[in-house]
């Protein structure tokens, strides 16, 4: 059965209680750019969902605060949307091209965040290129890096193929390049790691084709 793609709507109903996060949230999460020189602020102790960057080189035109669906927002339950993947998690896809694939991921982080996810219930994946976020955080060592993996107190940002990358409630998967062969390892892959819910954001005819030839 195709994924049928649906636009970036978090769908889902969490167990138990969740922060309301979402009240007095006006704006989309910011975030630094990476570069050389000191690591950006807030310190590793600080609330790091703040800390999150977005892509490397000239600024994008400013966008929006993305809202969240009303339901969501208010704690209302509601019936998961989209397909049930093989470990029980809700699995929705989302539309975009390889070159948008990670601005979708970090929209959908956004969302999650509002809807009152907490940031290290949730794993961000990319089957091409790293995130910046990964890069950035690489850059300093992969001691440190993993030292974050394992505290699971921010988003996490890793290559598909990073065994080391254990499960969250949360996985998203960017499909932003990658062969199909590699693809089609990835998903499954991020499929068993998730817990509740598995989002992925690529080329709907090229994920329902990969999903189809693993089905």
């Amino acid at each position: 059965m195709p994924l049928i793609p649906e636009e970036p709507q978090i769908h889902e109903s969490v167990p138990g209680p969740r922060a309301s996060s979402a009240a007095g949230r006006t704006a989309p999460t910011p975030r630094p750019v990476p570069g050389p020189g000191p690591r950006p602020a807030p310190p590793r102790g600080a609330p790091a969902s703040s800390a999150r960057p977005g892509k490397p080189g000239p600024a994008a035109p400013p966008r929006g605060p993305v809202a969240a669906p009303p339901a969501q927002r208010t704690g209302s339950s509601q019936p998961p949307a989209g397909k049930a993947g093989t470990t029980g998690a809700q699995l929705q896809l989302i539309p975009a091209p390889v070159a948008g694939a990670i601005d979708a991921a970090d929209e959908a982080v956004d969302l999650l965040l509002d809807s009152g996810r907490a940031p290290g219930e949730i794993l961000v994946l990319t089957t091409g290129e790293r995130h910046p976020w990964a890069a950035h955080e690489l850059s300093f060592g992969e001691a440190s890096y993993w030292a974050q993996h394992d505290a699971a107190e921010d988003v996490f940002y890793a290559d598909a193929t990073a065994e080391r990358a254990t499960g969250r409630p949360v996985v998203i998967v960017a499909v932003n390049g990658g062969t199909d062969e590699s693809a089609a390892l990835a998903l499954p892959s991020a499929m068993a790691r998730a817990g509740t819910l598995l989002i992925v954001c690529g080329d709907p005819q090229r994920i329902n084709s990969v999903l189809g030839a693993n089905a």
